[in-house]
């Protein structure tokens, strides 16, 4: 029945407009006064292991699903993620969400807490 249920919320409408508020959330905090440096940080922390896992996931599946999607996250105080969602829930998306699950991030700023981050995911061709 859990199963079920966790089915029905990602699949409601309202788990839909949250992965849209988390977003803009994420994109407000980019462009405040720290935001910047945050992104800084934080990619020079990620950066190559986001590269080697976006490789990884795009070879996982055949053929390569090079769908764009967008995966959003809480940052806590000490650089651990949670809360992290993608839209859409393609194979390569989730592939790359079960990543970020054991990385940790630089401390984010104190505001807001938990920090929120999003990264779009897409292929230039």
């Amino acid at each position: 029945m859990p199963f079920l249920l966790a089915i029905a919320l990602q699949l409601s409408p309202d788990a839909g407009a949250d992965f849209h508020v988390r977003v803009t959330q994420a994109k407000l905090a980019e462009g405040a006064v720290t935001g910047p440096a945050y992104q800084k940080q934080m990619w020079e922390r990620i950066g190559n292991a986001t590269t080697d896992a976006y490789k990884a996931c795009l070879a996982s599946t055949q053929p390569a699903d090079k769908s764009p999607f967008t995966l959003v996250a809480e940052v806590a105080a000490d650089g651990r993620l949670s809360r992290i969602a993608v839209q859409p829930q393609t194979a390569v998306a989730q592939c790359m969400a079960s990543h970020f699950t054991s990385w940790m991030l630089p401390a984010p700023p104190a505001k807001p807490a938990p920090y929120p981050i999003e990264v779009d995911f897409s292929i230039k061709q």
